[in-house]
């Protein structure tokens, strides 16, 4: 079978596999492994232009290998950035604001800002340094001061030169300010700024393919200005976000290098823009929630920067728990147990479940309570549990899922996520993975194991295209760069260290820790956890599991508040997903931004 491109995990990781998909899990095998023997020779990153011409960026030499990889000139990255104005309607109310496209320069931890003498032999690009491409969006207040803080805010002005003088805030420093990005790892933000939260909502079709070109952008009104100032920002590598220096990838592409690098861009951006007294927000998708949980420590303990509250949707902090590929990882059984309730919910709406179909909650709490109680006890047996007692629990699982009951037998009760996809609806049908409500043609009928997801087939190509004319047709942000939705990271350094361990462990990675000690660090950081019940990359029930798992005192159990949504992985492609998406962000947001002591209590999450 050919070589094709596959999703996986989560939104933004592309490998190339021949019979099946890469998981996460395997990948950070194979990560751990070239790590200790030393044999993986680092892959060239690609590295380009760090911001527009017409906008401050820098004017820098390129020069275009064989491989198709960029290799910057002589020159460094320069910060810059491109102003524009914009209008949109939130709830029938109109909201100015100013944008700002542009790039801040940001170094790997060991960087001094003090200059050094520099030996004659070494180049400038010697330096490891990462230019990260951002969307900014202040509300501009209205006469009656309605964006927060005084009325003569000036939130229209252009933020500190490449001088670095001095500048009143952009926006109101009362206001509250958010920094969203999407995960991967490998994955710009593209999702997230034109399906979420931005001003433009590209228009998609539903559950199904969306036809090609031309696609529609349309006034959001969901966008979040109306409770917070928005910073959209690319991973280093993604976007229009560039890596160069000796060792880039090596110094950028890993669970903490990158949280460093994100870390070191909100510190430059406060004093940027003028906004340290802002109420701060986190907002990630994906493995943009690995990376909230150790950014969060990360800001709270190494800059001192304390967060009003972090958001989180599609949990993903304990990559044991992943569904793709635990047959790598024998022994651990929990991906099979979190995944269950996705499966159970994806076959009712499918319509595959035998018998009478009912209605979805009651079968959710059915489920849960079997998958931790009764399944979890026949699986912890391995080998030894009784043939009877595995035929009832076979039977069990064909009443949840749909699956036949020989196939489940032969699987040993034990079906990953790439199996479930494959085989739910028969072997001409793939049921998507991101959002298992989409379903396309299978490219192999005889593959055990699902080679493609079609949601990101159905909506992809119109985010990337409507971005792409929108940032230089309205943001005005000239370049010849070409956008990056999502990279392929070969050499991602998923070896963690937690806080306290003093060096990265070899083990699966595993965030819960930095989560710990943020909210212990901040007893009044606040969390929100959003996720769908049809996503089987991040499965919700996961999330709730990891939730509950923390070591933290039940004082802090209860900063944690959780929404759940008839979606998938990105629970703004459906409009009502987004309306819910936004009126629980912005109430959580409004709730938390004078301190989270005015919140009520979150609510027990025992029952999605």
């Amino acid at each position: 079978m050919p070589a094709v491109r596959i999703t996986d995990p989560i939104r933004g990781l592309r490998t190339t596999s021949a019979p099946a998909r890469f998981s996460l899990t395997f990948a950070f095998a194979l990560a751990t492994f070239a790590m200790i023997v030393q044999t993986a020779p680092l892959r060239a990153a690609d590295a380009g232009n760090g911001g527009p011409d017409a906008g401050g960026g820098p004017q820098q030499q390129r020069h275009t290998h064989a491989g198709g990889s960029e290799e910057i000139g002589n020159q460094t990255f320069t910060a810059g950035q491109q102003r524009s104005t914009g209008s949109v309607t939130v709830n029938g109310q109109r909201i100015d604001y100013v944008a700002y496209a542009g790039t801040l320069i940001v170094h790997p931890r060991g960087w001094s800002d003090v200059p050094q003498d520099q030996p004659a032999d070494e180049q400038p690009r010697d330096v490891p340094e990462a230019s990260m491409f951002y969307v900014a969006y202040f509300r501009v207040p209205d006469a009656g001061g309605a964006a927060g803080g005084s009325r003569h805010a000036r939130a229209g002005g252009a933020p500190a030169g490449a001088a670095g003088q001095a500048l009143a805030s952009v926006g109101s420093a009362a206001r509250p300010i958010t920094f969203l990005y999407n995960g991967g790892p490998g994955s710009s933000t593209v999702w997230l700024h034109m399906g979420a939260f931005g001003p433009r909502r590209v228009i998609t079709n539903g559950d199904v393919q969306t036809p090609a070109a031309p696609y529609r952008l349309v006034n959001n009104g969901d966008c979040l200005l109306d409770a917070s100032d928005l910073v959209f920002i690319d991973a280093p590598g993604t976007g229009f976000s560039r890596i160069a220096g000796k060792d880039r990838d090596k110094r950028f592409y890993g669970v903490d290098q990158d949280a460093y690098a994100f870390s070191d861009f909100i510190v430059q951006f406060l004093s940027t823009y003028g906004r340290w007294n802002s109420p701060k927000y986190l907002f990630g998708e994906s493995y943009g929630t690995t990376r909230s949980a150790v950014l969060a420590n990360l800001l709270e303990t190494d800059r001192d920067v304390d967060l009003n509250g972090v958001i989180l949707l599609s949990q993903i902090l304990n990559f044991d728990d992943s569904p793709d590929g635990p047959q790598f990882n024998p022994g651990v059984y929990l991906p099979y147990v979190l995944a269950l309730p996705t499966y159970a919910a994806t076959a009712w709406f499918h319509h595959r479940l035998p018998g009478a179909q009912g209605e979805l909650q009651p079968l959710l709490t059915q489920v849960e309570q079997f998958a931790t109680h009764d399944y979890a006890l026949a699986l912890e047996q391995g080998n030894a549990l009784p043939a009877a007692q595995r035929q009832q629990i076979a039977q069990r699982l064909h009443a949840y899922t749909g699956l036949p009951l020989q196939y489940i037998l032969d699987a040993n009760l034990r079906i990953n996520g790439g199996e479930f996809e494959k085989n739910l609806q028969g072997a001409d049908v793939t049921t998507g993975r991101l959002d298992t409500r989409f379903s396309g043609p299978a490219f192999d009928p005889l593959s055990e194991e699902a080679e493609y997801d079609p949601q990101s087939a159905a909506i992809s190509s119109a985010y990337v295209s409507a971005f792409n004319d929108y940032v230089r047709r309205d943001l005005h942000y000239r370049t010849d760069q070409q956008y990056k939705p999502e990279i392929d990271i070969e050499d991602w350094d998923y070896l963690h260290a937690p806080p306290g361990s003093g060096m990265p462990l070899p083990q699966a990675t595993n965030v819960m820790p930095d989560l710990e000690i943020a909210l212990k660090y901040d007893p009044q950081l606040r969390v929100l956890l959003n996720a769908g019940y049809y996503d089987l990359a991040t499965p919700f029930y996961a999330g709730v599991y990891e939730m509950q798992h923390l070591r933290i005192p039940q004082s802090l159990q209860d900063n944690i508040s959780f929404a759940f949504y008839p979606t998938g992985h990105m629970v703004y492609v459906s409009e009502s997903g987004l309306r819910q998406l936004h009126r629980n962000v912005a109430d959580f947001i409004r709730r938390t931004q004078t301190g989270p002591q005015n919140a009520p209590a979150a609510a027990a999450p025992s029952t999605p």
